[in-house]
């Protein structure tokens, strides 16, 4: 792999100082550098990635055995072997495919039987008098349901639905005030049934509801696999709903946890988003590297990340509705490829995942985009745009939100030199020293990066492709890398540590062998508590 790399980092420093926009002296530029699924366009013209450097990328996805590892993850083998796991996330939206073994066993008849529990379960709580729904998780429990509720929103038409995922005490109560116990449901969302943020709120939300006349052993549900603890909780085996250990936490939205969305959307909604995704993987599947989306997206991301060195990426979409969108790849992105160590312990060689942030547009325009157009550091974007929106009376706003987000990819690319600031500012009456003063404050080097997908409409079929494409992204850039995407031990020590030190901060226990920081954060809490 190390001759690969370094063919890249020949290409990077040969064309580092070209500039973006002359490459658009082709004519057939941007149709050579997207491609498309059925109406969905991945565009990324808009970088320095030309011919011979995609041609070396290539290379790169064939050394490190994309295609045989994809076929093995589909094939329900080992992939995760730090745990020892198959990573079939994919069965859960499998809805046309054939058997998918683990083990010698096919797992897709316990898939449906779970999908046929859910959406009859969905049906009866989208019929019933329950006005409310409050899913309790965290992580990959919390951060897709979520999104993907407020995603749909148009097509929302099921019981409201709310999201607790913080331990805080704020969180719990602001989402609990103004609700009524007796027309709630709370779903409890932890595949262990042990996870201590979502057991600690599971448990004030079930007082709360036992204090305000509900029912709890009738309107508890839970999605977990540990049906002891479950049934101890006081929730009975129907209202249970579990999933496998070979679907990790942050690809779990197409089983169980997204349980909240089927009730918001409906099954039949819920079940164009599993064609969303499943689309995407026979895409994954079937395409030509030229012509995958997912491999192009993930080879986009290793020249900007790896090769260039851009430590980090903002993702943009141009909707309200995907307002939680950066979060949700905040968490998939960076808990799967945050790794420093590959599969066989070695040291990475390259630096690994890049920092994922972001916000909807155009409100992102207003806040940090001015780090973006004239920071020092270069930041590649990944705009996202539907051609219509969902308010027809209303489509002037949505030509306006169109337009700004092509004028960004465009205003990063193009720039402004400061021959052409200096004009401008000659026309506006500046002279002299004044006037080169105010120009170069108005010189944008341009020459940034950005990719764009676009797509007709934010549809639940829609939405299922775009999760899928960057859940293969992430695998794809994890391969390259030679890292497992799919463990996540970076975040057991910080939950060890609290473990050990709730004692401590309940004075129950001595600040014995801790730092002297924290010994000393410890004792200013005690003195300020009441």
């Amino acid at each position: 792999m190390k001759t690969h790399w370094d063919t890249l980092q020949t290409r990077f420093d040969a064309t580092r100082a070209r500039s973006i926009l002359s490459l658009f002296d082709d004519r057939q530029r941007a149709a050579s550098f997207s491609a498309q699924l059925g109406d969905m366009l991945f565009d990324y013209s808009k970088t320095n990635i030309d011919d011979d450097t995609r041609a070396a990328l290539f290379d790169l996805v064939d050394a490190a055995d994309v295609a045989t590892k994809r076929d093995a993850m589909f094939a329900g083998e080992p992939i995760n072997d730090t745990e020892g796991r198959a990573v079939l996330h994919t069965a859960l939206r499998n809805l046309d495919g054939g058997p998918v073994l683990v083990d010698g066993a096919d797992v897709m008849p316990g898939v449906r039987d779970t999908l046929a529990r859910m959406r009859a379960y969905a049906e009866d709580v989208r019929s019933s008098d329950i006005t409310d729904v409050v899913n309790i998780g965290i992580g990959g429990s919390d951060l897709g349901p979520a999104m993907a509720v407020q995603a749909l929103s148009p097509y929302h038409d099921g019981p409201r639905c709310h999201f607790v995922s913080n331990v805080d005490g704020a969180h719990i109560a602001d989402t609990l005030r103004g609700l009524d116990a007796k027309t709630t449901l709370v779903i409890v969302a932890s595949k262990t049934f042990t996870t201590i943020e979502t057991m600690t709120n599971a448990r004030t939300a079930k007082a709360w509801m036992q204090d305000h006349g509900g029912d709890p052993t009738a309107q508890f549900a839970a999605l977990s696999t540990a049906e002891d603890k479950t049934r101890d909780f006081g929730i009975p085996s129907e209202r249970v709903f579990g999933f496998e250990d070979w679907v990790g936490g942050r690809y779990s939205m197409w089983g169980p946890i997204g349980l909240s969305l089927m009730i918001a959307i409906g099954a039949k909604g819920f079940d164009a988003f599993l064609r969303g995704g499943q689309a995407m993987d026979s895409h994954f599947r079937q395409a030509e590297w030229s012509e995958n989306l997912p491999v192009l997206l993930s080879l986009v991301g290793i020249w900007h990340a790896q090769v260039c060195g851009y430590a980090s990426r903002a993702v943009l979409p141009y909707d309200q509705r995907l307002a939680r969108l950066p979060d949700y790849f905040q968490q998939l992105e960076m808990e799967s490829n945050g790794k420093g160590v590959q599969m066989d312990g070695a040291p990475v060689e390259v630096d690994s995942g890049p920092i994922v942030w972001g916000a909807a547009g155009t409100n992102g325009q207003h806040a940090f985009y001015q780090l973006i157009h004239q920071g020092t550091r270069v930041i590649p974007c990944e705009f996202m745009i539907a051609a219509e929106g969902h308010e027809p009376e209303l489509k002037h706003h949505h030509q306006l939100l169109i337009a700004n987000c092509l004028a960004q990819s465009e205003a990063l690319m193009r720039g402004r030199s400061l021959e052409e600031a200096r004009a401008k500012m000659q026309a506006a009456g500046f002279e002299g020293k004044e006037l080169e003063r105010q120009a170069r404050h108005r010189v944008f080097k341009g020459n940034r990066p950005s990719v764009t997908l676009a797509y007709p409409t934010l549809d639940p079929f829609t939405l299922g492709q775009i999760i899928a494409l960057y859940e293969h992204r992430v695998f794809v850039e994890g391969v390259i890398l030679g890292i497992n995407s799919f463990d996540q031990w970076g975040v057991e020590l910080g939950k060890e540590l609290a473990t050990s030190l709730q004692p401590v901060v309940e004075g129950e226990k001595e600040a014995s062998g801790k730092d002297g920081s924290t010994v000393a954060l410890v004792d200013f809490i005690h003195k300020h508590q009441a």
